[in-house]
């Protein structure tokens, strides 16, 4: 029988020279093969099963490609149909004369660790991903993997595994390792219920009728936005606002919980469809040429028949050094960070991205990462909204109808904007990208003629996740593409006063509390000479009309119309101190509060969601444990938001209230406080013992250097501008500015 799937053309297989691996290793095969057929029911595709211990066994021994169907675990909603996905793809393997494995890795749900000790391990777990998918692919001599790519962490975590895994490899001299990912389709956002929807209006006219204006406002805000985990976060908060004013009763603070909650997913799971991490990561990991056409962006787990295309395409992938993962990822890179900017991918990705390039063995940094995303202007060509009907769900139904097609409509418009992207890239279809454009059937944007979600005419010229620099840190990012212009308008070019928490507990409970504001006020938090020198930074006309203000008053006006701006500063965040967790929910209550969110940023050495907006700034380096800047402020200090500029800086209070605003974080600042942040730093140190000793992480890089183990940095040492293979050694290499052949 002719198989479409080349043998492995190398000397090495383990199964051919130690007999254990055959012995052990078919009836694994066949159970897999065996379960595969009776989960498919009568959609099964094949003829009389074949694949009895014998041929299996010959197959190991004649060096058939060995690949592993890497799923996640069913407890994430993105993995519930795992079982039907994976046993289309055994089925395939076999029939194309390879040897099908299965394994699945845990895969930690961002939104259920959200907000609670969890949330300290997701960071952790990429590299815990990473590392358990390269230890039993090594362990057991894969060739190749079929990715069910989930959410969260899981899906860089396995790039960077398998990139890995690729270059091990190809510095043994073995044969290059081949992967492609199908990630799980997209979970329909939920509906509120109309009773609930008229329980919640009735709620929002008590509240204005108990003179709380600001909750009815908030309240209707987010019933406007489709169902999903993440809004039932801003709903929480609005609630607790509420039962704080007694506007509602516990009991029903929990009932509505209730309500929203069983509403939100759909039975059949997905990647939930706002343009989170999940989501984002399968913008990235497509624009990284890893991810087939056919199974970009669904509404339903694949069929048959899609999974056929992706894995047929590995007949020509199979031995050609230029298909292996860690080079495909090298060559697309570029691609893959236009993607994420002209698609307001998430600030999470910042790290992962590095992450990834690192794990290949690629020389990369966060600033490499700047350096491309700004080395050309990247529009915004992505119409999302939550609360107008385009969530990717949205987007997959448009690709499922043939008027869109995903990425590939996204790099052509890219193009078409002028931007530069790496055609002669290869990519998991055994195309480069220019071979896959030449098709141009549903490619353009405009083809999709209602809600399109993919623009071809820019909503604004810029796009991304920004890197910020200041006096008194080296680096941190903000989400730009989270940031309406108007919003932006307002925050940029600002003087802000810090109002430190030692970590997010505190900062939670401040931002719930509804006189959190009376309370800066009464207590004078933010001085009377400073809060007019601000104020005339700020906004000069309301300076000459307020300038002889009492404090109350002024405090009042500048809070009421805005031009008061406060820096929430949340330290004890960063990797090293508490894993890193999200700062989603300190962000998402002051987004869900009409007041607050004229008024602060958050500063953090922790990092955010995909789906965070707003003035969210994170990542931020050194971390506060780390003795970086960011653990020396201290409430009342002022600093200068450049968002445009690309920078924060600490500003010299004696020489603003002089009417200067001087940057100036001198060590005398840092001396004067140094007692402070070591009696921090103590309290950080016992907070950390709240996780595990065996998930802390000692011995990693920084955020700006992707949080990696540092052997995985020391081993990093390819140009990825220059090492890099297009062609394959028989058609000749192709060399250029952009890439060159290892050698």
């Amino acid at each position: 029988m002719t198989y479409l799937y080349p043998l492995i053309d190398n000397d090495v297989n383990p199964y051919r020279d130690n007999v254990q691996g055959k012995a052990n290793e078919p009836i694994t095969v066949a159970g897999l093969l065996d379960r595969a057929k009776l989960t498919l029911g009568s959609t099964y595709e094949g003829g009389k099963p074949d694949w009895t211990l014998e041929e299996i066994y010959l197959r190991l021994e004649r060096n058939a490609p060995r690949i592993a169907i890497i799923g996640g675990s069913s407890d994430h909603p993105a993995h519930i149909m795992d079982y039907q996905t994976s046993a289309r793809a055994a089925i395939r393997i076999w029939q194309n004369g390879g040897v099908p494995f299965y394994f699945s890795t845990p895969v930690m749900c961002d939104g259920t660790a959200q907000s609670n000790q969890g949330m300290s391990y997701s960071l952790q777990s990429r590299n815990a991903v990473a590392q358990m998918v390269v230890n039993q692919i090594e362990a057991h001599s894969y060739h190749g993997a079929f990715v069910i790519q989930g959410c969260d962490k899981q899906p860089l975590g396995v790039v960077s595994a398998l990139a890995h895994v690729d270059r091990v490899r190809r510095d043994r001299g073995e044969a290059p390792f081949f992967a492609t990912f199908a990630p799980a389709h997209v979970l329909e956002g939920g509906s509120i219920p109309d009773d609930v929807i008229k329980e919640l209006e009735a709620l929002a006219k008590k509240a204005e009728s108990e003179g709380a204006a600001d909750i009815a406002v908030d309240l209707r805000d987010t019933m406007a936005y489709i169902l999903q985990c993440s809004s039932n976060t801003a709903f929480q908060g609005v609630f607790e606002r509420a039962y704080e004013r007694g506007i509602l009763t516990k009991e029903q603070h929990k009932y509505f919980e209730m309500r929203l909650a069983v509403a939100t997913c759909d039975g059949q799971g997905g990647v939930c469809a706002f343009n989170g991490t999940g989501n984002s990561s399968r913008h990235l990991v497509a624009g990284m040429g890893l991810v087939h056409p056919a199974v970009e962006l669904l509404t339903d787990p694949p069929t048959q028949r899609q999974i056929n295309a992706v894995l047929d395409s590995f007949a020509l992938m199979i031995n050609d050094e230029k298909y292996g993962v860690a080079n495909i990822v090298a060559a697309n890179i570029k691609n893959a960070i236009r993607i994420h900017s002209a698609s307001g991918g998430s600030t999470n990705l910042m790290m992962h991205i590095v992450a990834g390039m690192l794990y290949a063995g690629y020389k990369f940094s966060l600033w490499d990462l700047d350096r491309i995303h700004h080395e050309h202007p990247i529009p915004d060509l992505f119409d999302y909204s939550l609360t107008e009907g385009r969530d990717i769900y949205s987007l997959a139904m448009q690709c499922c109808s043939g008027t869109s097609r995903g990425m590939e409509t996204l790099f052509y418009e890219l193009l078409e904007n002028g931007v530069p992207m790496d055609q002669d890239a290869p990519t998991v279809a055994a195309k480069t990208w220019k071979e896959r454009l030449v098709i141009t059937r549903s490619l353009q944007a405009v083809h999709v003629k209602e809600n399109p979600v993919i623009l071809s005419t820019p909503r604004r010229a810029f796009s991304g996740v920004d890197v910020l620099q200041g006096n008194f840190f080296e680096s941190a990012v903000v989400k730009i593409s989270g940031m309406q212009t108007p919003q932006l308008e307002q925050f940029d070019d600002k003087l802000a006063f810090v109002l430190y928490f030692e970590n997010e507990e505190e900062a939670n409970r401040s931002l719930l509390d509804t006189s959190l504001l009376s309370q800066i006020k009464e207590q004078k938090l933010f001085s009377h000479e400073l809060l007019l020198a601000t104020l005339k930074y700020n906004n000069e006309q309301e300076w000459l009309r307020l300038k002889d203000a009492s404090y109350d008053e002024l405090f009042d006006v500048m809070s009421e119309e805005g031009i008061l701006k406060i820096a929430v500063i949340i330290v004890g965040q960063g990797p090293v101190a508490f894993g890193m967790p999200e700062m989603f929910t300190p962000m998402q209550y002051i987004n869900a509060n009409r007041v607050m969110k004229k008024l602060a940023a958050i500063i953090s050495d922790g990092r955010y969601s995909g789906v965070t907006y707003g003035a969210a700034i994170g990542h931020m380096t050194p971390e506060a444990y780390e003795d970086g800047g960011i653990g020396f402020l201290e409430t009342g200090d002022v600093v200068h938001l450049q968002l445009r500029g690309r920078r924060i800086d600490f500003v010299n209070p004696e020489k603003l209230q002089k009417g200067e605003v001087v940057h100036d974080f001198s060590d005398s600042v840092k001396e004067e406080r140094r007692q402070i942040v070591k009696d921090r730093k103590q309290r950080m140190k016992s907070r950390q013992k709240m996780v595990a000793a065996s998930n802390r992480m000692y011995g990693h890089t920084d955020a700006a250097k992707g949080v990696v183990p540092l052997a995985v940095l020391e081993d990093a040492v390819l140009d990825y501008e220059q090492d890099v293979i297009l062609q394959s050694e028989n058609s000749g290499i192709k060399q250029g500015a952009h890439s060159k052949s290892r050698v």
